[in-house]
């Protein structure tokens, strides 16, 4: 082997001290890749719905109920303090959802976004835009699009009820856990075209078994309008308690909104008072209380939809004014469940209609909406079959028996409503003896009443105890006292169809939609309400929004866990998913 001489060692050197600055350079370039990779995990968020220490954050795109069409994109738009809600100009209506946008932004993250209108149809960036477009019309009132792009967030629709939906699927796009201030939250690219499947989507709440204060209804409305559903079904009187304000009839509040108390005892096992024993439990909500709640709804759009109990169900009625009745009383505010109830409005007398139509004058003024729902359910006619006045009433209208007796008083009532306007909706025992000429029939002994009703072309609201009862218990046990009979879990919820197979594709129309139904028996407060609807209310939220055809259960669970994260965030009650 050749000898290196000095002129080779000097080159060898040379190229060694070379090559140790390559490694320098390859050491310092390992080391800012490795900085750079956690600078950008850092700041712009460990993971989905997780906060980081600079509370940049990552949204996930898990929505309840499911759009009916929605594509995910590349990139991600980065929404901090310094994004603006854009409007245009002369738009009350879009204002007020502005409004409520950032008010809820705020409550959830801390972010006040700063509103801006649109300037002659310029292009924004960096913003989260709000417009009304004529073009969407074929998508109805309720409809909307919600693109994500990494310049804006656009929610447009027809009209600003669709808005307003749009405005729901990107709040649940926010992050869980942001409670605290944030500085930025980064939502994925996304377009979602969406509209409801039916334009009946309701919840209903009994407070006359249990009262509950204002703001617990304003929550019991937070929940309706999150889920996109539409309507509050507002049980207002009952055997246990007469709930409204009625200024022509005083005795209503006075003696009907009160009962003995005995809710040391069992429901169905509950003493009656006795002689002298002063009623305390209840309560009513004002004339003013309930134009109020009316008006929160209305801003949410959800139109308050009042139950009137007739010609059953009345003892608080009757209670307050005996001289209603077929028997003259004396009667007391039952204080629990007495079955049965015989307790029934005299449909003999005059002075009954004139009575209900007084009733049904102020409660249509306190609610603008066009429906009022007279119940007509388990009206027990013992003592119609006894009375005189009400003998008298089936030979001067020809009627037949006590059956064509409770028609003839839907009728009439139905034709009262209608001078006011109004639209009658009852339980499908109005179904007996003939069935009012206008009524909507809510179905609840089984989808029977309903299909029955759709083929003699009225609308129907589908809500059977079997799948939309959620005073009956969620499962077989472990459960706390709920109304004893079958069990209706959340798969039985989520896998409820509202349109039955027997109906031609022209009755399928008279199906107005769905509604989940709380009667509060075993429900003394606002907490215990909710972890009866929750989260059976979100499965019914999407048999009613989404196509038939999306519904797919493993999704739904994956989306809801996600969910009720958010419920638990905003201080909701919930039934935890089966393991």
């Amino acid at each position: 082997m050749r000898k290196l001489g000095i002129n080779d060692s000097q080159q060898c050197k040379g190229i060694l001290s070379a090559m140790e600055d390559v490694m320098t350079l390859f050491r310092l370039f390992c080391v800012y890749a490795v900085c750079a990779s956690f600078f950008v995990v850092f700041f712009t968020g460990c993971n989905s719905d997780v906060s980081c220490g600079y509370k940049a954050v990552v949204t996930n795109v898990h929505i309840v109920p499911r759009p009916n069409k929605m594509i995910m994109n590349d990139g991600f738009f980065m929404l901090s303090k310094s994004t603006s809600i854009r409007i245009e100009r002369n738009n009350e209506d879009v204002l007020r959802l502005t409004d409520y946008l950032q008010e809820q932004l705020n409550q959830r993250t801390g972010i006040k976004l700063k509103q801006k209108f649109i300037k002659n149809n310029k292009p924004v960036k960096r913003a989260v835009v709000m417009k009304t477009d004529n073009a969407l019309s074929h998508m109805g009132d309720e409809g909307y699009t919600l693109t994500v792009s990494p310049e804006n967030i656009t929610i447009r629709a027809f009209d600003t009820p669709g808005l307003f939906y749009g405005i729901q699927s990107f709040l649940q796009m926010l992050p869980v856990d942001t409670m605290a201030s944030v500085q930025k939250i980064q939502f994925p690219a996304v377009t979602i075209t969406d509209k409801p499947r039916f334009p009946w989507r309701g919840m209903h709440l009994d407070v006359c078994r249990h009262f509950f204060p204002v703001s617990f209804i304003k929550r019991y409305i937070d929940l309706i309008a999150l889920h996109k559903m539409n309507r509050f079904h507002w049980h207002l009187t009952e055997d246990q308690g007469w709930r409204i304000e009625i200024e022509k009839y005083p005795k209503l509040t006075e003696i009907g909104a009160w009962r003995v108390d005995r809710e040391h005892q069992p429901w169905n096992e509950r003493t009656p008072p006795r002689e002298g024993e002063k009623a305390t439990y209840g309560g009513f909500y004002t004339q003013d209380e309930i134009r109020d709640i009316v008006a929160y709804a209305s801003e949410r759009f959800v139109t308050v939809v009042p139950e009137i109990e007739m010609p059953g169900h009345a003892t608080a009625a009757l209670a307050s004014y005996p001289e209603l009745s077929c028997t003259g009383g004396p009667f007391y505010v039952m204080p629990g469940g007495y079955w049965p109830g015989w307790n029934i409005f005299c449909a003999g007398k005059e002075a009954t209609f004139d009575f209900l139509e007084g009733v049904l004058d102020e409660v249509s003024d306190i609610f603008p909406g066009p429906w009022i729902h007279i119940g007509g359910d388990e009206a027990f006619k013992r003592n119609w079959k006894r009375c005189p006045d009400c003998r008298m009433r089936i030979r001067n209208e020809n009627l037949r028996n006590v059956e064509e007796l409770q028609s003839y008083f839907i009728k009439r009532i139905e034709k009262y409503l209608i001078s006011k306007n109004k639209m009658l909706i009852g339980w499908d025992e109005i179904l007996e003896g003939g069935l009012a000429p206008e009524a909507t029939v809510m179905s609840w002994r089984g989808m029977d009443g309903g299909i029955k009703a759709a083929r003699s072309g009225h609308n129907v609201i589908m809500s059977p105890e079997s799948h939309c009862y959620f005073d009956r218990y969620q499962a077989d046990q472990g459960e706390p006292p709920a109304f004893n009979g079958p069990s209706v879990p959340l798969k039985k919820v989520y896998y409820f169809e509202p349109v039955p197979k027997k109906l031609t594709n022209e009755q399928y129309h008279y199906i107005l939609g769905a509604q989940g139904n709380c009667w509060t028996e075993y429900m003394p407060n606002g907490d215990h309400v909710e972890y009866m609807v929750l989260p059976r209310m979100c499965a019914l939220a999407e048999v009613v929004w989404s196509g038939k055809k999306q519904r797919d259960w493993n999704d739904f669970v994956r989306r809801l866990k996600t969910h009720l994260a958010r419920l638990n965030e905003m201080g909701f009650n919930y039934r935890q998913l089966d393991r």
